[in-house]
C-alpha cells in the first residue's frame, strides 16, 4: 500500500459520523440554513425515503461545491469502457455449452480500472432493478483526472492480483487480494493502483443492497461478524482543473466535464457508505479455525 496508512470505522450498516475538518458536521440538524464552514448539504438515498427505519439507507454529506455543477452528460466515446455490457443480456445468443475462459491478460497499452473492465455475463436488467452482471478487470494504470459512478447498481470488487486504493466521495479504502470492497450505487470514486498491474472480479448488483444473512441455528455468532466490516473516514480533495465524470446509467456510459474534483465531501453522517472486508475474518462453522460458535450448533 502507499505510505499513508488509512483509518476506518467498523460495523456493517452502522450509523457513522465523521469529519475531515473539526466542526464541519452540524449538530442536531441534517440541513441547517447555514452550515458550519459554509459547506453545501446533500444526501445520498440508498432506499426510498419512506422505507422502514430498519432498512432505510441514507447519508448526509457536507461538501465544498454542489455536485450538480458540471457540464451536461454526453454519450461516452467508443474507447471508454468499451467492453462493459449491461442487461438485458441479449447482444449475442448464449450457447448451452460448458464455457471456460483463460485469465484476462494485463493490457500492453495504458489502461485504468474503468477501461479495463470486461463483462463476462449476467442476468436481469438495471432498468427493472433486478439481476447482476459479472465482470473482470485488468489494469496497469491509475485513474487520472477521471471519476466514475454507477447509477445501475452497487459494485462488489474482489481483487485477485494487485492492491487498489479507492478514493471515494466518503473517504479512502485500501483493498488487496484476500479482501473485498463494496462501492454503493451512486457514489463517485477513482481507483489508484498500488502495483504495476491489477486484476480481479466485480459483481454488479442491480437489486436490493447486499446484507448479512440471518444465522439461524448457528446462533448469535459466526460466519461474517458485523464489526469486521470497515467503512472509511471523511477525506476530501479541493482541486480545480479539467476532470471527467463517467456515469453508468441504464446500461450505458455517459461522460460529463467538470472543473473540480467531485470528491470534496468534508464531513458526512449516515449508514450508506463504501466498506471493505478481510476474508480471513470469515469464521467457517465447525472448522474451529479461530473461534468457537455458540452451543446451539450442537443441540
Amino acid at each position: 500500500m502507499s505510505g499513508e496508512e488509512l483509518h476506518y470505522q467498523s460495523g456493517f450498516g452502522n450509523d457513522f459520523a465523521t469529519e475531515a475538518v473539526p466542526g464541519a458536521l452540524p449538530h442536531g440538524q441534517n440541513a441547517p440554513q447555514k452550515t458550519p464552514l459554509g459547506l453545501y448539504t446533500e444526501q445520498f438515498s440508498g432506499t426510498p425515503f419512506t422505507a422502514p427505519r430498519a432498512v432505510n439507507r441514507r447519508t448526509w454529506t457536507y461538501r465544498i461545491r454542489p455536485s450538480v455543477t458540471h457540464k451536461p452528460y454526453e454519450p461516452a466515446g467508443a474507447e471508454t469502457g468499451k467492453l462493459i455490457r449491461s442487461g438485458a443480456f441479449n447482444e449475442v445468443p448464449t450457447p448451452p455449452n460448458q464455457l471456460r475462459w483463460n485469465p484476462v491478460p494485463i493490457p500492453n497499452a495504458k489502461t485504468d480500472f474503468i477501461d479495463g473492465i470486461i463483462t463476462m455475463g449476467g442476468n436481469g436488467d438495471p432498468a427493472m432493478q433486478t439481476g447482476v452482471a459479472i465482470h473482470v478487470y485488468a489494469a496497469n494504470g491509475s485513474m487520472e483526472d477521471r471519476f466514475f459512478y454507477n447509477a445501475d447498481g452497487e459494485m462488489l470488487i474482489v481483487p485477485q492480483e494487485g492492491a487498489l486504493r479507492f478514493h471515494t466521495e466518503l473517504g479512502m479504502i485500501d483493498v488487496a487480494p484476500g479482501e473485498i470492497c463494496l462501492i454503493p450505487r451512486g457514489v463517485k470514486f477513482r481507483v489508484v493502483l498500488e502495483a504495476n498491474a491489477a486484476r480481479g472480479y466485480i459483481c454488479e448488483n442491480y437489486g436490493l443492497a447486499f446484507r448479512l444473512p440471518d444465522l439461524g441455528a448457528i446462533g448469535a455468532n459466526g460466519l461474517a461478524n458485523s464489526r469486521d466490516f470497515l467503512a472509511p473516514i471523511a477525506a476530501f480533495e479541493d482541486r480545480q482543473g479539467s476532470f471527467q465524470i463517467i456515469s453508468k446509467f441504464l446500461g450505458r456510459l455517459w461522460v460529463a466535464e467538470i472543473d473540480h474534483s467531485p470528491l470534496d465531501v468534508v464531513a458526512w453522517h449516515g449508514n450508506y457508505a463504501p466498506y471493505k472486508y478481510d476474508l480471513k475474518n470469515f469464521n467457517c462453522i465447525n472448522t474451529v479455525s479461530f473461534d468457537h460458535p455458540d452451543p446451539s450448533i450442537y443441540t
